[in-house]
């Protein structure tokens, strides 16, 4: 995708050690959560809710995916998966720090779960933590094995605190495929969602796992996957256990976490936008009718439109998105891979449902400081909102993260 800043990149990568990615949530009352501090409410400016129904608590984790740990604590005090909730999920490959809450489970149980690499920093009774209730995350990122650093500055002082608010390729999966699904679903054709989900093969680096997704492929006997599927594969294995008892490929997919499910969704509304947005980028058009202004804390406020606000929006689209909503360019992309708004009201699975919404084409920094380190790495760290990626701002400086639209298209 087009890269807002025309300097030349510095070349590098990041994530080459859990420690050289650091995620720390930004709370919604404007704390940044670190590593290894304890935490209680009133560090967090927040009041615990004596008969509230759930514990909420900081969650510190090195190279986890962020739901099936809190699936793993959830089972460690007996609780179900639709007991989890958290504010936003965090790169796997990092260290990260963020609230999560579940339900029906005692602070004094959820401070003595233990797994590898991880800990709880901090438990207390509550009502609840809601998805996106965090106003942003900061990161301090090391980039490794620069080629140049002297563009950087310049790429800085070009972006002037704002960077294209693509989405990054985590929200298309590791495979890359998120999208495909997604379309399938979109179209109810569940069984090659469900079947592109366990058996698709396209940027499958582990060998086990592709060999595991050709044989079902060539074999498509569920029952029989299950004997051989590696065990790290969790989600893909509670869609086989689904499709061994009754071949119902909706279901085999509500078999999922919902936010696992969601996010084949999602893919789609943020294939659109992007593609959207490398468009304007493409004619220079950042321009758009609909504006937000800022928080408290200097970023969007998407839920008070404003005339004359600071960011121009573009629309995730939706079941409920209005004509006067879309683009030209979203209506160029919706055209080009045959969807309509009306495709997201799912009405075979209308859990999954997306109403739609908006999002800054430009997502702002904040807190940017770097230093060059003598070993030919740089590190930065920075602040940017909820829902905007960090990736996507490194690679405006590196431009060593190529992820293209046709990849997405064709994984």
């Amino acid at each position: 995708m087009l890269t807002l800043s025309k300097n030349k990149g510095t070349g590098g990568g990041i994530k080459r050690s859990p420690e050289d990615f650091v995620v720390k949530e930004i709370t919604g009352k404007g704390v940044t959560l670190s590593p290894d501090i304890p935490y209680s409410p009133s560090d967090l400016r927040e009041k615990p809710a004596e008969e509230g129904k759930f514990t909420t608590f900081v969650l510190q984790k090195r190279n986890w995916d962020t739901i099936k740990l809190l699936l793993a604590v959830a089972k460690r005090v007996r609780r179900g998966r639709k007991s989890i909730a958290y504010a936003g999920t965090k790169d796997r490959e990092a260290i990260s720090v963020q609230l999560a809450s579940i339900y029906g489970a005692e602070p004094s149980e959820i401070s003595e779960v233990r797994f590898k690499d991880m800990s709880i920093n901090g438990a207390w009774r509550s009502n609840g933590i809601t998805l996106g209730s965090n106003i942003g995350n900061a990161f301090d990122v090391t980039i490794s094995s620069i080629d140049n650093a002297e563009p950087a500055e310049g790429t800085l002082n070009e972006l002037n605190g704002h960077f294209p608010n693509y989405f990054g390729r985590q929200r298309f999966g590791q495979r890359l495929n998120n999208f495909r699904i997604g379309m399938h679903m979109l179209r109810n054709e569940y069984g090659p969602a469900a079947m592109e989900f366990l058996t698709g093969t396209s940027n499958e680096n582990n060998e086990e796992a592709r060999s595991a997704r050709k044989q079902l492929s060539a074999e498509q006997d569920f029952a029989g996957a299950l004997s051989y599927f590696p065990k790290h594969l969790k989600y893909e294995i509670m869609v086989l256990r689904s499709l061994a008892k009754e071949t119902n490929y909706a279901n085999a997919l509500r078999a999922l976490p919902r936010g696992i499910s969601m996010m084949f969704i999602h893919a789609v509304e943020a294939y659109i936008f992007n593609a959207s947005m490398e468009r304007r980028i493409g004619e220079n058009d950042l321009s758009s009718k609909m504006r937000c202004g800022c928080n408290f804390y200097g970023f969007p406020d998407i839920g008070h439109t404003a005339e004359e606000g600071a960011f121009s929006l573009g629309s995730l689209i939706g079941y409920e998105t209005t004509a006067s909503q879309i683009s030209p360019y979203e209506e160029e992309v919706m055209l080009d891979i045959g969807i309509k708004p009306e495709d997201f009201k799912m009405r075979s699975m209308p859990e999954l449902g997306m109403k739609g919404s908006l999002r800054p084409l430009l997502a702002p920094t904040k807190g940017l400081s770097s230093k060059l380190e003598k070993d030919s790495s740089m590190r930065i760290s920075f602040s940017i909102p909820a829902g905007s990626y960090a990736t996507v701002f490194i690679n405006e400086i590196t431009k060593s993260d190529v992820l293209s639209l046709e990849a997405i298209r064709s994984a």
